[in-house]
C-alpha cells in the first residue's frame, strides 16, 4: 500500500496537558507520511487542543460520563459514543496509535471497537490483552524522559525516530480578537507595555498558590517591569470535585489590587485560554494543563510544582524556571523566590514584552 493511502488515528483520550504533549508525535506524523489521512480520537474536555492544528486531517471526539452536560443523559452520551465510533469502524484505519502511557487497555477496547489494521502501543509484561497490540513498545519501569520524549517513543514501529520537535497549538483568531478587546476596554494596549499573565487555578491541593502570595507578586512585578496583567482562572465554585473553579480566589486578588492595571478573565473555554495566553510575553502558573499551553504558544514560564515528577511534567521547549520546595507544596513557594525566578525567565527591559 502506498504511503499517500494510509490512514492513522491517534488516540489520546485524558488530560488538555497529555494531548499538548502528543503534537509533536503528531507533526513527525505528518512530517514522515505526508500525502497519508491523519486523524485524532480525543475527549470533549481536551478537544481545544487540537483546534486549527495543521497536522490533522479530521478530529473525533466522544464525551465522558464525567464530562457530561447537565442537559444530557448518560444514554444519550452513550448512544452519540457508539455512533462515532461505528463511523470509525467505517473508515478502515491502517493503524491506531494509543497516545498515552503506560500500558492503557481501556483505550486498547476503543481501538479494538475500531478494527485497524494495526494497533501501536505500550505494552507491559503480563498484561492481559497486550496480544492484541501487533506493533508493541515494551514499556517497563518509568523512563527518566519528558512526556513528550516517552510518547514519541510509539513511532519507533513506524520507522520514526530521533528526537521529538516543539509543541504545535493554534489559538483561534476570533478568540484573540475578543481577549484583545477586553484588554482595550481596561485601557490597556499591547504595543505600549508588556502583558504577564498570571494564572491561579490548579486542580491539585498541592499546586496551589495562595492569594496573598499572587497580590505581593504582581504589586513587585508591576514596579519591576511597569507591566500589565491578565488574571486568567478556571470559573465557578471551588465545591466542584472534578473542575474546581478559582472565582472567589481571582475576587480577592481583584478588590485587594483595584489599583493595579490587572484584567480579569475567567475562560469559561479551551479556545478562551489558548487565546488569551497567546497575548501575553510572559506567565506565571501552577503545573497543569495551563503550564503546557503556555508552553505550545512558546510563551516564557515561572512555574510552581507541587506533588508533580519535574522530569516528566516540565515546560517542553521553553525558556522557563520551575520553583519545587523540598516539601511538595506549592504554597511553600516564597515571593521572593517567585521574583528571583521571574527576572530568570523574562529579565526587566525598558521597552514593552513581544507578545
Amino acid at each position: 500500500m502506498n504511503a499517500g493511502s494510509l490512514k492513522f488515528l491517534v488516540i489520546r483520550r485524558d488530560n488538555i496537558g497529555d494531548l499538548v504533549c502528543t503534537t509533536p508525535l503528531i507533526r513527525a506524523l505528518r512530517q514522515h507520511f505526508p500525502d497519508s489521512k491523519i486523524c485524532a480520537l480525543v475527549n470533549s474536555y481536551n478537544v481545544g487542543v487540537l483546534e486549527n492544528n495543521p497536522d490533522i486531517d479530521e478530529i473525533y471526539t466522544y464525551t465522558k460520563a464525567k464530562h457530561r452536560p447537565a442537559d444530557q443523559s448518560l444514554a444519550r452520551i452513550f448512544w452519540e459514543r457508539m455512533k462515532t465510533f461505528a463511523y470509525l469502524r467505517r473508515e478502515r484505519f491502517d493503524y491506531v496509535i494509543l497516545a498515552g502511557t503506560p500500558y492503557l487497555p481501556r483505550a486498547l477496547k476503543l481501538a479494538r471497537l475500531i478494527k485497524p489494521r494495526h494497533i501501536v502501543g505500550f505494552t507491559e509484561p503480563g498484561k492481559s490483552g497486550i496480544q492484541y497490540i501487533d506493533m508493541p513498545v515494551s514499556y517497563g519501569e518509568p523512563p527518566s524522559l519528558h512526556e513528550v520524549e516517552d510518547i514519541f517513543r510509539l513511532l519507533t514501529p513506524l520507522g520514526i525516530r530521533g528526537s521529538p520537535g516543539a509543541l504545535v497549538l493554534v489559538p483561534d483568531e476570533k478568540r484573540i480578537e475578543a481577549a484583545k478587546m477586553v484588554l482595550q476596554k481596561n485601557g490597556i494596549h499591547l504595543d505600549q507595555s508588556p502583558l504577564i499573565g498570571i494564572h491561579i487555578s490548579a486542580r491539585k491541593p498541592s499546586q496551589r498558590w495562595p492569594v496573598k502570595n499572587f497580590v505581593e507578586l504582581i504589586r513587585h512585578l508591576h514596579e519591576q517591569h511597569q507591566a500589565a496583567f491578565l488574571l486568567l482562572w478556571s470559573p465557578g465554585g471551588s465545591h466542584n470535585p472534578l473542575h474546581p473553579g478559582d472565582d472567589n480566589k481571582a475576587q480577592d486578588i481583584l478588590h485587594t489590587l483595584e489599583d493595579m492595571p490587572l484584567t480579569a478573565y475567567p475562560t469559561h473555554a479551551l479556545a478562551d485560554l489558548i487565546g488569551a495566553l497567546s497575548l501575553c510575553s510572559a506567565v506565571v502558573c501552577s503545573d497543569g494543563g495551563a503550564m503546557h499551553l503556555a508552553a505550545g504558544l512558546g510563551k516564557p514560564i515561572l512555574c510552581f510544582f507541587g506533588k508533580s515528577d519535574r522530569i516528566r511534567w516540565h515546560p517542553w521547549g521553553v525558556p522557563h524556571v520551575l520553583l519545587q520546595p523540598e516539601s511538595l507544596e506549592a504554597s511553600d513557594i516564597s515571593v521572593a523566590e517567585a521574583l528571583d525566578g521571574f527576572a530568570q525567565v523574562m529579565p526587566a527591559q525598558s521597552g514593552p514584552f513581544p507578545g
